[in-house]
């Protein structure tokens, strides 16, 4: 199955239609049924982040199967361990033998109570710390990886930091992939306005969650959280991120140019030619190690991939196909 193979329906052929249906509460349902249906059981984990950081996750097994190895799914920004397309991948997953960790970042699935500080795209220590601990505590002895949009990122990222933190990392598939954060702002700035709207309103919430939970640490007023989109995420970089400029924050977590040169782990990158999040030529001049491999589909929005109104996604076929085939069969 390649991403050529992905022709969906006419009414489908259109980026935000796909991208609005891709994240509906249709698709979000019709995971939960999925999941449900694949009569795995499912547990809560918190795991150690390192430095006192926790992180949630949800484990899933299919009792009486002995599992071929564990699959890691990382959400997007703003997105949970229980967005449609986590649960859909992970459904597919544990089909094929495969055992699942749905991990959700700081501040994401309603997490801000168990971290003090913000979330920031440049967090990647404590999703290695936190995954290296997943492997130790489930014994997990073949992992592979799979993200969307800033997950995806931080699967291409954390295929660079495998081999340092004992991670036994057979492969990595990423949907949408940030690649260039800088050139994704930009973009944001000049797109229909309903991706600015949808990310702002979420990211919004999020933050008032977070002053809710500690009044003593966070103060900002509701002014600051009426910023543009440029402006907050500045506002995040320099007063709890650390960054001197949101330029400075923007190149911390890129994987453009050569930055995925040293990557030795084999990754599958899945994109769309229409992404109206992240635009195709972002990857056009991406110079990739021998291990990656890009496919570009026509279609799908961004991380959409839908197939059908019912919300069957390509895109969670996809990453199963790609992962289940990097481990040994069961």
């Amino acid at each position: 199955m390649t991403a050529a193979d992905f022709q969906p329906p006419r009414l489908l052929r259109n980026p935000h239609v796909q991208s609005v249906l891709g994240s509906s509460v249709l698709r979000r349902h019709r995971g939960l049924r999925a999941l449900a249906a694949s009569g795995a059981q499912t547990r809560e984990l918190i795991l150690d982040g390192g430095n006192g950081v926790r992180l949630q996750g949800w484990h899933s097994r299919v009792p009486g199967v002995q599992p071929r190895g564990m699959a890691l799914l990382l959400h997007g920004w703003e997105g949970s361990a229980e967005s449609g397309y986590m649960r859909m991948a992970a459904a597919r997953l544990l089909g094929c033998g495969l055992e699942v960790f749905r991990l959700n970042f700081r501040d994401h699935g309603g997490t801000h109570h168990l971290n003090e500080d913000l979330f920031h795209s440049n967090r990647l220590d404590e999703v290695v710390h936190a995954a290296a601990d997943m492997v130790a505590r489930l014994r997990v002895r073949d992992l592979v990886v799979a993200g969307y949009s800033l997950g995806g990122n931080f699967a291409l990222r954390l295929g660079l930091r495998a081999a340092v933190a004992g991670l036994p990392l057979r492969h990595i598939a990423a949907v949408c992939p940030l690649v260039d954060p800088a050139r994704t702002m930009d973009h944001m700035e000049r797109a229909p306005q309903i991706y600015d709207w949808y990310f702002r309103r979420k990211w919004r919430s999020s933050l008032l969650r977070k002053r809710e939970l500690f009044p003593d640490r966070y103060g900002y007023d509701d002014a600051t959280l009426r910023l543009d989109m440029r402006g907050l995420m500045g506002w995040l970089a320099q007063r709890h991120a650390g960054f001197g400029s949101v330029e400075a924050y923007f190149d911390s977590y890129s994987i453009a140019g050569r930055r995925l040169a040293a990557l030795d782990v084999p990754a599958d990158i899945l994109m769309s030619r229409d992404d109206p999040v992240i635009p195709i030529d972002h990857f056009q001049d991406w110079q990739l190690p021998a291990c990656a491999r890009l496919e570009v589909a026509s279609w799908g929005g961004h991380c959409a991939f839908l197939e059908s109104l019912n919300g069957d996604g390509f895109a969670e076929r996809w990453v199963a196909e790609r992962l289940c085939a990097a481990l040994p069969a069961g």
